[in-house]
């Protein structure tokens, strides 16, 4: 028996491959098939199914293009309804796979569909189980994704059961395997590792200690913030379909030429969305493009940010184009022009107007603030984040409300706004979407919060109330 988990940090996922005497079977795929097809042919081994736990939110899935693949099927719990051919699992099915096999346990509370996997080794005995978002290190899946006609409360008490009755009796040596990580979305504040055992998360799991239903009900519901715009989006795609990948890909990377991309900008209303570094985009860039790094949290913000119907123009370092083009696809973005050939140096060699952003450090902006008195300090983190610790008289915008249009015509003409974040990333988009608005006046801290709070002449204070 072989098991892999092959983790995608950007995005908090693992999917999972499982071999046994040639016959392997993959759960959660991302959307690009080729890493468990080369792993398969690799190992000499024959992909038999595909598993899904549940109609993923956060990513678009692989599963019907690696179906289309292999040939094998793809299967789902109880509960689903899919534009496409999926066999759809009895609660406690079993599919052999060489000398092991894959028990169906339906555990409903994240979603309506939501199926665990266990894996029982060649004696048959409980080996592993792949909770999907049913149950994380540390937490479980929130309540309140993909409801249908229930309320988070209603969804959350499914799960109680789910976890009571399918969960807690099995085995403490039964290795854990969940669909996320740390930095997920899909739960509340997911532990620190990407495996663990049932044993270990009956100790320490707040979700799996005894409790009534009633306390566990408020236990998973408190605090749960607004979900990513982009859930509903991908929840949608993966539970309709979608366009092949390679497709997708012949779109994106179709080179353009400078005129070109001025042109298609204008005339189809696209996105120019630069995927370069923070410190490369704020030295120079297209006007009225928007950055979102590769080196960041990239598909979630690409997803939380821009709008689904818009086309994209891709502005990349040379040889990532590719990549750009395929982590937006991972989270539903298909609707590409193509990229800018030559990358921006092609489009600053032709002679086009050319925007930058000011970066200062953070002891250049203690320095401003007993002078500037028309400094607005905004401050794009978390609100959790902010009331933890700010700038005195900081306005707290988070950068998932910035596209709304009315939030930055708060902003006054005559403002000098200084920009920060955590460490400077998500200050850096901000102020790309504050350009796009033709607002100039912006300064970014480099360094963000992190460097602010090392100056010992900026007043630091938090909001309790907010904390409390």
């Amino acid at each position: 028996m072989f098991i892999k988990q092959l983790y995608t940090s950007c995005l908090s996922e693992a999917a999972y491959y499982i071999e046994s005497e040639g016959e392997a079977a993959v759960i959660d795929p991302l959307r690009e098939t080729e890493p468990y097809l080369t792993l398969a042919a690799e190992r000499k081994a024959t992909i038999k199914y595909v598993f899904e736990t549940h109609f993923h939110a956060d990513f678009v899935s692989g599963h019907i293009d690696l179906g289309k693949a292999t040939g094998a099927p793809i299967v789902f719990g109880p509960n689903t309804e899919t534009r496409y051919s999926i066999h759809k699992a009895k609660d406690g099915e079993v599919f052999e796979l060489g000398k092991v096999s894959i028990e169906v346990l339906h555990t409903p509370g994240h979603t309506l569909e939501s199926t665990c996997y266990l894996l029982r080794d060649e004696a048959g005995t409980a080996h592993a189980i792949f909770t999907g978002d049913t149950l994380f290190v540390g937490d479980v899946g929130r309540p309140d994704l993909s409801s249908g006609n229930l309320s988070r409360e209603e969804l959350a008490s499914m799960m109680y059961d789910s976890l009571q009755n399918k969960i807690l009796p099995l085995p403490d040596s039964v290795l854990l395997y969940p669909a996320h990580g740390p930095g997920s979305s899909c739960g509340k504040n997911l532990g620190p590792n990407t495996h663990s055992t049932i044993g270990d998360e009956k100790q320490s799991n707040y979700a799996l200690q005894p409790q009534s239903r009633e306390d566990f009900i408020k236990a998973v519901t408190d605090g749960l913030t607004a979900p990513p715009q982009y859930f509903p989006i991908n929840a949608r795609i993966n539970k309709e379909g979608y366009d092949p990948i390679h497709e997708v890909l012949e779109k994106g990377l179709t080179p353009l030429d400078p005129a070109q991309v001025k042109t298609l900008s204008k005339e189809t209303d696209a996105i120019i969305l630069d995927t370069r570094p923070g410190g490369v985009f704020m030295e120079g860039f297209v006007p009225g493009s928007i950055f979102i790094g590769l080196e960041g949290r990239f598909a979630e913000w690409a997803g939380s940010l821009l709008p689904f119907h818009q086309p994209l123009i891709i502005v990349a370092e040379a040889g990532k184009e590719e990549e750009s083009v395929l982590r937006l696809a991972r989270v539903g973005f298909d609707q590409f022009l193509g990229y800018l050939k030559g990358g921006f140096e092609a489009w600053r060699d032709a002679g086009n107007t050319v925007d930058m952003v000011i970066n200062i450090e953070a002891d250049e902006f203690a320095m401003d603030i007993p002078f500037d008195e028309n400094m607005v300090v905004m401050d794009v983190r978390k609100e959790m984040e902010y009331a933890d610790g700010h700038v005195k008289d900081a306005v707290n915008v988070p950068l998932d409300t910035m596209m709304d249009l009315a939030t930055l015509a708060q902003v006054e003409e005559n403002d000098n706004v200084y920009l920060h974040c955590a460490s400077g990333y998500r200050s850096v988009i901000a102020a790309s979407l504050m350009k796009r608005q033709g607002i100039h006046n912006i300064r970014n801290i480099a360094g963000g919060y992190k460097a602010i709070k090392e100056q010992e002449k900026i007043e630091i204070v938090k909001d309790s109330s907010v904390l409390n």
